[in-house]
């Protein structure tokens, strides 16, 4: 039975194999592609469907797959071959929207599966298009950009609807022709602003105020009778004067928009509808109409007649066209698509709203909590299904009124600060040799934030020079904050061990490694507030040569000491921050390994041979030289070797690519390094840790005491905030699985143990894919009836989901998948986690199963099974007939595979699916499949399937020949000659 999937492979399979090239081929002509772009698709196609294609656990079906992976190779060989490019801007380049429309999918679902894809076949594709073939497919900010238009629409549609009558843009039937012509005008005239300014319209707070300079225009010239407010209403417009109505200032009152920029964007609107409508602007004061009545239109303009009925449609036309005209064959998707719902045939769909958004409202893991057993049930958990619709301030927080509250913060309490260090900074920065540190920080601050900001010159030089003012200013006030706290800190620390030594800042503002990271988490607010599209995370990382497990370092201070920071933005830092934790920090290249070099001499050979160990981090010369910043004036020559090694670790600090020599040192005492315990957990934050311990060099000693080096101490706080992130993350799975305190109490302690005892299983790999396997494996011990489907089910519906954290898992090539690098949760389950952790999933087996498995391995028998064969010395390797009426049998398993599940504890540790005629099919869908094929009449004889009329009775009782003194093939299916390959657990194992 378990070979049944292979017997029936052969000719068929190259039927299909052929059926799917032909539909591919018919792909690429219904978009006439070129001849020469459909050889290459073909050629990739042909390199990299094999690893697309492989079924992973929760996917999507074989007929589906096939389609998402054609317009994925289509468009990456589209996108990626450079001497395709000139022949497609002569025949009318493919855009990924035409791509989807010939395929029927949407957008938000294909970047779902491209997501899967990139990660399967990264090797493929880098080997073939390069390093950078990721950066040039621009996939990432595609669907970042669609992300940003599906939120404005949202904004505008619901703002339209506000100073409005039209109904329900959305109802088609219901809606009166005028209102979708007005609505449809007011989106082109956006996109028409954003095409003719594309710099300053690439993050969503640009979008915004371009957005409500439209509505200014549509107030003044949709027709009165049209109206949903009256000038009169104190409520919506609220900025008033003796002339009337200040409408821009109300508008900005209720959007919190910039009036300088709106008013700016109004002037390249009247421009717009100037020359590309035809339509001459007359000052809005000189207008005699009732739609100026009650408003003061002092600076305004209006066009005559511009949106009366039966004189929209011209205006749409013209705007269409030139729309056309100068986007042509330049962007990838359509943007016209996203005016009404139903007119988005490959459109964003509701659920491209960001859904970290949702996460947010989590805990942060490093916020204290009473117990980490008995934690405060989350926000979104099954048993408090009414707290978010309880709390209407939490439903109103959307994308665009997050931004525009975050960047009228930036607005009115950062840009009013000095764009130099204050006064007070810079007596911190003075050190006891009368030396000052003041011109090393601005010369950091300056290249640290152009190589962000004027990042591949991607942004508008205006825009970036104002979002690098507000970063520097944010950086300088929060670090004089954490300044006088650690002042304060060590002030204490004197007087209660009565030290006379000063509060020296030296050794952390001279650290290189906590300035930038400073600088970053002060950019990465600055972006997060204008939502751009070309600067995601991490990419202020890679600018800035850090590395996650450094950024994780400071989120919590930096929250703790900027009082004034919106909620938003704390969540933001939140969510960002359990984003490093649950995977980024265990990331290749982590500065996390340097640090559990030192602490963890034991998972040295490991770390080596995974080649997992951080690079040293680049100069601020190097970044400078990298992105071509100019810095005005020289460093002293002391100034240029302190920056050369930027830690400031001396030669004391280990080299990220030798082991740790330090055999003299305390460190080689202590291999047996652990994670804190319960007990322990809170103890940390009690207890004195300096902030500057956390930079110092991994094997200085803590300054805090002890026999403790500054690397123990570190990982040691990081393992906490792992700890608090799976003690939140196993709760609410366990309130979903609606399973008792006692498996919460499991799950918590086998994740512990594995942290401890296995740290290497979370080496490059997600906290939530050992979370859901520690769930299954204590199902499986404890006896539960809970299958790898329900647990991966309920984590769908957490707001951390990611579809790859259980579709494609990494795995080593060691693990006799040669080639393959990534798999599906049970696969992972199954050939590494299980090896690695069965000793503690042993030890919570009841005593008298373990009794039962001792007895067992000793050759005893135990009470109330079936009597032991008097054959047992000879094994029974021959097929068991299976049917009455025809010759099917089924083969045993083989010796490899017995050894693996040698006893019945061993074997209930696993998750045995069988080998299913279509991966991860059901067990009754796989018999009716055999079935069908063994009861089909007139069907030919195929080289390669099973016949199963070659083995009759007689030959099967032949077999116990073997009995009589002669020896037993190794293989029984051998015995018979039969060509069955068996590689898979018997079909008697289920889940």
């Amino acid at each position: 039975m378990s070979s049944a999937k292979e017997e029936f492979a052969g000719p068929m399979e190259s039927e299909g194999e052929t059926a799917s090239e032909n539909r591919f081929t018919d792909l690429c002509k219904t978009l006439k592609v070129s001849e020469e772009v459909i050889s290459e698709a073909t050629s990739l196609l042909n390199e990299i469907k094999s690893i697309l294609l492989t079924s992973s656990f929760g996917g999507r079906g074989p007929e589906e797959m096939e389609i998402y992976c054609n317009a994925f190779v289509l468009y990456c060989a589209i996108k990626l071959k450079d001497d395709l490019s000139k022949e497609d801007d002569k025949q009318g380049r493919i855009k990924l929207s035409d791509i989807l429309r010939a395929t029927n999918l949407k957008l938000d679902d294909f970047f779902k599966e491209a997501q899967q894809f990139t990660i399967k076949a990264k090797q493929i594709l880098g080997d073939r298009y390069g390093f950078d073939w990721e950066d040039r497919l621009e996939l990432k900010q595609l669907e970042k950009i669609v992300r940003m238009l599906n939120d404005a629409r949202k904004f505008f549609d619901k703002t339209f609807g506000d100073f409005f009558s039209f109904g329900s843009i959305g109802q088609s039937s219901s809606t009166p022709e005028i209102s979708k012509e007005i609505h449809r005008f007011g989106w082109l005239l956006f996109l028409t602003l954003r095409i003719d300014t594309p710099d300053i319209f690439k993050d969503l707070v640009s979008c915004v105020h371009g957005l409500v300079a439209v509505l200014a225009i549509l107030i003044l010239h949709v027709p009165v009778k049209f109206r949903n407010f009256s000038p009169q209403d104190t409520s919506r417009l609220v900025k008033r004067s003796e002339k009337g109505v200040d409408l821009l200032a109300s508008l900005c009152n209720t959007y919190h928009t910039f009036e300088d920029c709106l008013r700016g964007m109004m002037e390249k609107a009247y421009k717009i509808i100037s020359e590309t409508l035809t339509r001459k602007p007359i000052l809005a004061s000189d207008c005699k109409t009732d739609l100026m009545n009650h408003i003061n239109t002092e600076g305004l303009m209006y066009f005559n007649n511009m949106l009366e009925e039966g004189l929209v449609g011209p205006g749409i036309q013209a705007l269409e066209k030139h729309y056309m005209d100068v986007v042509g064959n330049k962007g990838e998707v359509d943007e016209m698509l996203f005016v009404q719902s139903e007119d988005k045939p490959v459109g964003a769909s509701s659920n491209l709203s960001d859904s970290k958004s949702k996460c947010e409202i989590l805990a942060s893991p490093t916020k204290t909590i009473a117990n980490m057993l008995t934690l405060p049930l989350s926000p979104m958990s099954p048993a408090r299904p009414n707290f978010i619709t309880s709390n209407p301030k939490i439903l109103q927080m959307t994308p665009v009124t997050s931004a525009m509250t975050t960047a009228k913060w930036l607005r009115e309490v950062i840009s009013p600060l000095p764009d130099k260090p204050s006064p007070h900074l810079e007596q911190f920065l003075c050190l006891s040799d009368n030396k000052s540190l003041t011109n090393d920080l601005i010369r950091r601050a300056h290249i640290i934030l152009e190589a962000i900001f004027h990042n591949g010159n991607s942004f508008d030089i205006l825009w970036a020079k104002e979002r690098k003012l507000e970063a520097s200013k944010l950086y300088y006030r929060v670090l004089e904050s954490i300044c006088r706290s650690e002042s304060n800190l060590l002030s204490s620390r004197n007087e209660n061990n009565n030290n006379g030594s000063t509060n020296n800042l030296a050794q952390l503002l001279s650290n290189e490694r906590f300035h930038r990271c400073m600088l970053a988490c002060s950019a990465e607010l600055v972006l997060a507030t204008h939502k751009t599209v070309l600067m995601m995370f991490p990419a202020v990382l890679e600018a800035t040569g850090l590395t996650p497990f450094d950024l994780s370092k400071v989120i919590e201070s930096f929250v703790r000491h900027e009082e004034t920071l919106p909620r938003e933005l704390k969540r933001h830092l939140n969510s960002l921050e359990e984003q490093l934790l649950e995977s980024m920090v265990w990331a290749k290249g982590s500065s996390l390994y340097n640090y559990l070099l030192v602490a963890r001499p034991d998972l040295g050979p490991e770390l080596s041979r995974l080649g997992l160990l951080a690079e040293p981090m680049q100069s601020l010369d190097e970044i400078a030289a990298r992105h071509n910043i100019s810095v005005s004036g020289a460093l002293p020559v002391s100034d240029r070797k302190r920056d050369a090694s930027p830690d400031q670790e001396g030669s004391d600090a280990p080299s990220p690519k030798r082991a740790c020599v330090e055999s003299g040192s305390v460190l080689l005492e202590r291999n047996c390094f652990t994670p804190p315990a319960k007990e322990r957990l809170y103890s940390l934050k009690s207890k004195f840790h300096p902030l500057q311990s956390s930079f110092a060099s991994p094997a200085q000693p803590n300054s805090v005491g002890g026999n403790e080096t500054c690397a123990e101490m570190g990982c040691k706080v990081f393992f906490s905030k792992i700890l608090k992130l799976g003690a939140i993350r196993i709760r609410s799975l366990c309130e979903r699985l609606r399973q008792p305190q006692k498996i919460l109490d499991r799950v918590y302690g086998i994740f512990q143990q594995i942290l401890d005892k296995q740290t290497h299983l979370f080496f490059s790999r997600h906290v939530d894919q050992i979370i859901l396997c520690c769930f299954y494996g204590v199902a499986k011990v404890s006896g539960l009836n809970l299958t790898f489907k329900e647990i991966v089910s309920s984590y769908k519906k957490e707001p951390q989901c990611k579809p790859e954290v259980f579709r494609n898992v990494l795995v080593s090539s060691s693990n006799m998948r040669v080639g393959v690098s990534h798999v599906d949760i049970i696969t992972f389950y199954n050939e590494v986690f299980v090896p690695a952790v069965k000793p503690f999933l042993v030890g919570m087996v009841p005593s008298a199963s373990r009794t039962e498995e001792k007895t067992i391995a000793e050759g005893g028998q135990i009470p109330g099974s079936p009597k032991v064969s008097p054959f047992s010395n000879l094994p029974d390797m021959s097929p068991k007939k299976v049917s009455a009426s025809h010759n099917v049998y089924v083969s045993p398993l083989r010796q490899s595979k017995m050894d693996a599940l040698l006893s019945p504890s061993s074997r209930s540790y696993y998750a045995c699916i069988g080998e299913s005629t279509h991966a991860f099919q059901s067990p009754s869908k796989d018999l009716d499949d055999i079935n069908s094929r063994l009861n089909s009449t007139g069907r030919r004889l195929i080289t390669g399937r099973i016949n199963f009329d070659m083995v009759s009775d007689s030959v099967v009782a032949g077999s116990l020949g073997y009995q009589n003194g002669s020896s037993a093939p190794s293989d029984g299916v051998a015995a018979f000659g039969l060509p069955i390959k068996r590689e898979q657990a018997d079909s008697d194992q289920t889940r």
